[in-house]
C-alpha cells in the first residue's frame, strides 16, 4: 500500500487539486484567508503527512474510495492512498479563523481584497472555537486577517479577540500585517506565534504585486519580533512560483534565519479571479523538494527548529513541504 512520503507529497502539491466527487466527503474546508480565498479543499493525510489540496473537477488528480482508504490516482493509476482528515475550521486540529475577510491592499496574488466578504465579531470567533474545542481535537488556536480599515485597526481587533480567548488554554498564533507596535501588542495580549509575511524577497516582484506595502518595514518588524516572541516563534511566508529565482529564494532564506525567522516556501495559488493581473507559475514537485532541503540546510545553520511550532502553517504542513516535518 503506497503511503504519502515528501516525493509524493510534492506531487501532490505541484497540481495542488483534486478531482473528487463532494458526497464523499465530510471534511471539506472553506478557506477564508489569503491566497486560497473562497475555495474548497480536502486535508489528506497518510504515513505521517499531510497535504491540502483544493477540490477541482478539471485536476489532473482524481480521488476515489475504496473500502475506508481514499486513493488519489493519476492517469488512472494509484499514487497513494490515506485518510481524509476533519477540518476544525480551516485546517485539521487548529481552530484557524480569519477576522477580517477584506483588504485596503491589492496584493495580486490575493483573492481578499476582490471578494471583500465579513468582519467577524467576538462573538462569531468565539462560537467558531467552541465548535472546535467540542470535537476534542483542538490543539491551537490561529488567527489571521487582512487589513479592513487600517492596520492599527487590525491589531487591535486581534488584540480584543486573542485576550478573549486566552481562556481556552491553547497556544495562540497570529499572522497580521505589522505596525509600529503591534508585536509588542500582541505577545502582551497572550499570542505565542507571530507571523508577518514578506510574500516575496525580490524587491522587484514585491513591488509589482504588494503595491502600498513595505518590504522593509516588514522585515524591521520580524527582526525587532524574535526577541519578544522568542526563538522558533517567528515565521513568514515566502511565496514560490512569482518569477523569483532559486538563487534569490536560498538569499531571502538565508536572510531571514540569520534574524531568527522561520520561512515557509509556499507555492503559489494562482487564483481564477487573479489570474489575468499576475504572472506566475505553481512550482513542480523538484523544485519544491530542493528549496525544502535547502531550506532544512540553512535553518540548521542557524540553530533553528521548525519542530517546536505550536501554531499556524508549521505545525499544520498541509500546503507546503516543511523541513523536519517532511523532509
Amino acid at each position: 500500500m503506497s503511503k504519502l512520503n515528501a516525493n509524493l507529497k510534492a506531487e501532490l502539491l505541484a497540481t495542488g487539486s483534486v478531482n473528487v466527487d463532494e458526497s464523499l466527503l465530510s471534511g471539506t474546508s472553506t478557506s477564508a484567508a489569503g491566497p486560497g480565498t473562497g475555495q474548497k479543499s480536502i486535508f489528506f493525510t497518510s504515513g505521517s503527512h499531510r497535504v491540502r489540496l483544493d477540490i477541482n473537477k478539471n485536476s489532473q488528480l482524481t480521488m476515489i474510495k475504496e473500502n475506508n482508504d481514499f486513493i488519489i490516482l493519476k492517469d488512472n493509476k494509484e499514487l497513494v492512498r490515506g485518510e481524509i482528515e476533519p477540518v476544525l475550521a480551516h485546517c485539521p486540529e487548529q481552530a484557524y479563523i480569519t477576522l477580517s475577510e477584506r483588504c485596503i491592499y491589492d496584493c495580486k496574488f490575493c483573492s481578499v481584497p476582490k471578494i471583500q466578504g465579513k468582519i467577524k465579531t467576538l462573538d462569531e470567533v468565539i462560537t467558531i472555537v467552541e465548535k472546535a474545542k467540542k470535537t476534542g481535537l483542538m490543539k491551537a488556536i490561529a488567527l489571521t486577517s487582512g487589513v479592513a480599515e487600517s492596520p492599527e485597526d487590525e491589531i487591535e481587533r486581534l488584540v480584543t479577540v486573542i485576550r478573549a480567548l486566552k481562556r481556552y488554554n491553547v497556544p495562540i498564533g497570529v499572522a497580521a500585517y505589522p505596525t509600529r507596535n503591534s508585536t509588542k501588542l500582541l505577545k502582551e495580549a497572550g499570542a505565542v506565534e507571530l507571523k508577518y509575511n514578506v510574500e516575496t524577497m525580490n524587491r522587484d516582484i514585491f513591488e509589482k504585486v504588494c503595491k502600498g506595502l513595505s518590504l522593509d518595514f516588514i522585515l524591521d518588524s520580524l527582526r525587532d519580533a524574535v526577541p519578544v516572541f522568542g526563538k522558533n516563534r517567528v515565521s513568514t511566508n515566502f511565496i514560490i512560483g512569482l518569477g523569483e529565482t532559486d538563487e534569490c529564494v536560498r538569499e531571502g532564506v538565508e536572510h531571514l534565519a540569520k534574524m531568527g525567522v522561520i520561512p515557509v516556501l509556499r507555492p503559489i495559488t494562482i487564483q481564477p479571479l487573479r489570474k489575468d493581473e499576475l504572472e506566475a507559475t505553481r512550482p513542480g514537485a523538484e523544485r519544491l523538494l530542493k528549496l525544502a532541503r535547502m531550506t532544512r540546510e540553512i535553518i540548521d545553520k542557524y540553530g533553528l527548529c521548525v519542530e517546536v511550532s505550536q501554531t499556524m502553517c508549521l505545525i499544520c504542513t498541509g500546503c507546503d513541504i516543511t523541513p523536519y516535518r517532511d523532509i
